[in-house]
């Protein structure tokens, strides 16, 4: 191949990887389009350089395609390196996006696990022998209402903290795991987890301590559930684009829904961290009952404040 035929044919590609990392560098247009495109060029950029310098070392192509790759590969090192900012803009901004996007799966996945709890709830409430073919057998043995409270200040906060979030992680991984199977397992653990919190909160109802049992809920509760909604929601968007493919093939739909079911999986870690937390050292704190209903007030007042900063940030760079 001649020099000027191998420029005629890749000239393109090269004049737009130009423009990608010059909008790349300003941090203009960066989606994951644009990233997979800018990564697929740059590979090949670097293979055409190499051809470049065997059969055409003096030509000037050369050391244009020497320029090139380097501004590439020291954008692509920058990137690297700068994993905070990512990480920031990951969580500042996108996992919003992402939210936003899937919304209609996070609601699905409240509406199972509301529709296990309701039905447990009253289940049980109109007779509470039902608790023992609801629950665990050693979970519904050892439960004793009257106990409750009992060890607030005496366990070990940090042990338990990451007792609970290791379980937390666990639930959600199983949820966001089940899409695998269409979204049937998702939908179990779903419902299933819904059933154990109705079961209990009816039980607690019979003993007339329905105040009580909820302060010790929703203080962790609202934060903890909320990841599980987005983590079973991300289940669920990958078992129906499984179930329900439309004009791509199903190995399409899995490559590119388990990597957005995967952002938002990644998205609940701070969740359920601080979630943990509060279920570590606030819940069984020797405080007032009214107490851990105002840090459940606050929970939600900042996930509230959080998506809505999350939102301006998102809209401020799509107008960029």
């Amino acid at each position: 191949m001649k020099v000027k035929q191998f420029i005629k044919q890749h000239r393109d590609q090269w004049k737009e990887l130009e423009k990608l990392v010059s909008d790349l560098h300003k941090r203009k247009n960066i989606t994951g389009k644009n990233l997979e495109r800018f990564h697929s060029l740059y590979q090949k950029a670097a293979q055409h350089l190499s051809y470049s310098q065997t059969y055409f070392p003096d030509e000037e192509v050369t050391s244009y395609l020497n320029a090139l790759v380097s501004k590439s590969h020291n954008l692509l090192y920058k990137d690297q390196i700068t994993s905070w900012k990512q990480a920031s803009d990951f969580f500042g901004h996108k996992f919003i996006g992402l939210l936003y996007e899937q919304w209609k799966f996070v609601v699905v996945a409240m509406l199972l696990f509301t529709i296990g709890g309701l039905g447990s709830y009253f289940a049980v409430l109109s007779d509470p022998l039902y608790l023992y073919s609801v629950l665990p057998g050693d979970m519904a043995q050892n439960f004793d209402p009257e106990k409750l409270g009992e060890s607030d200040g005496m366990v070990d906060a940090p042990v338990m903290s990451a007792s609970i979030l290791t379980n937390n992680i666990q639930v959600a991984i199983l949820a966001f795991a089940g899409g695998i199977t269409f979204g049937l397992l998702t939908v179990y653990v779903l419902i299933y987890n819904g059933i154990i919190v109705g079961a209990i909160a009816a039980l607690f109802w019979h003993y007339d301590m329905t105040y009580e049992f909820w302060a010790y809920i929703v203080p962790h509760g609202m934060i903890e559930l909320t990841a599980i909604f987005i983590a079973g929601g991300a289940g669920l968007l990958m078992g129906y684009k499984l179930f329900v493919p439309g004009e791509y093939s199903r190995g399409y739909q899995l490559k590119v829904n388990a990597k957005r079911s995967v952002q938002l999986l990644l998205g609940t870690i701070p969740l359920f961290i601080i979630a943990g937390i509060i279920e570590g050292f606030i819940t069984p704190a020797d405080i007032s009952l009214e107490a851990k209903y105002l840090v459940a007030g606050l929970t939600v007042i900042a996930l509230l404040l959080y998506v809505a900063l999350g939102s301006l940030k998102l809209r401020k760079v799509q107008l960029q």
